[in-house]
């Protein structure tokens, strides 16, 4: 195991370094319920190989680092239900306070600034590190996230059906049961085999076993709402990814974010899903490097 730690925020967060510090960091945050290890070892050694050093952590309640064991758990039904309604929901924490964990990383680890990279809900905790504490970034990079707006389509059908399900215990969680959902949500263009795809559920599994924190992530991520305004106030530069078959977060949520924030660049992949596929590793390790190095740059010159 080769996870350090960190008090971030009043938080113990666990963290993987790849690369050598002296190099411009970029720093990865993984979405919903999902550990480290969501980013493969190929892009943060891609990553590596094109100048930068690398950090993945563990959100808060996930993985190896704090779990806030004493806090509810929220029912995902009733909070999609009182989200749809727009009733106020008592969750134990926010994406906001995510965000200052995040913050509290780049404090505890010394760095001044970062290019951020966030997947799905990850994109969406960096949407407010961007707008609150651009200051402390050089660049950030949204991957299949969304701005929260109501407009915007919700995940498809079938999906929500298998959250629901899942979420009320109608549905037994089993390895056969997760794969028949990571295959609906997953990149049908990109389709892993049965063996890659059990492995990376095993590994996630057996490195840390917490649903109650996917809950609380759920929560948080519901009870955010719209950030459509805080995206108006981004001024750092951005780049966004997107699937164009992805059922989880659907494709115009990727398109309504890089709407909101001015000057972001905006890349669409066909076949993707909600997953970063084997397939498109080099394409996003090749589109972020290029993006943090200009990015970095602009910020240096502009010092």
């Amino acid at each position: 195991m080769s996870e350090k730690y960190v008090t971030a925020n009043g938080i113990r967060l666990a963290y993987e370094a790849f690369g050598d510090p002296a190099k411009p960091s970029v720093v990865l945050v993984m979405g919903l319920g999902t550990q480290l290890i969501g980013w493969p070892m190929a892009l943060c050694e891609g990553l590596v190989d094109r100048g930068f050093h690398v950090i993945r952590f563990d959100n808060r309640d996930i993985g190896l680092s704090e779990k806030f064991e004493n806090a509810h758990i929220p029912q995902a039904a009733t909070l999609m239900l009182r989200s749809k309604l727009r009733l106020p929901l008592n969750v134990p924490y926010t994406l906001d306070d995510m965000a200052k964990d995040c913050v509290g990383l780049l404090d505890a680890l010394n760095i001044d600034r970062a290019h951020l990279v966030g997947a799905s809900m990850g994109g969406m905790i960096g949407q407010i590190v961007a707008a609150r504490c651009g200051e402390r970034l050089h660049s950030f990079t949204s991957i299949m996230s969304t701005s929260g707006n109501p407009k915007v389509p919700m995940a498809r059908p079938n999906v929500v059906m298998s959250m629901v399900k899942r979420s009320l215990g109608l549905e037994k969680i089993t390895l056969e049961s997760t794969m028949a959902y990571w295959r609906k949500i997953g990149s049908p263009g990109y389709q892993p085999t049965d063996k890659e795809l059990k492995k990376k559920i095993l590994d996630s599994y057996y490195r840390s076993n917490y649903p109650q924190g996917y809950s609380r992530h759920m929560a948080a991520v519901l009870a955010s709402g719209s950030r459509v305004r805080l995206l108006k106030q981004i001024t750092t530069p951005t780049l966004v990814i997107h699937g164009r078959d992805d059922a989880l977060v659907s494709v115009e949520g990727g398109i309504d974010t890089a709407r909101n924030i001015h000057g972001a660049r905006l890349e669409i992949f066909d076949g993707m899903g909600h997953d970063l596929p084997k397939g498109l590793l080099p394409d996003f390790i090749e589109l972020i490097a290029r993006h943090a190095h200009a990015s970095q740059q602009k910020t240096s010159q502009a010092a």
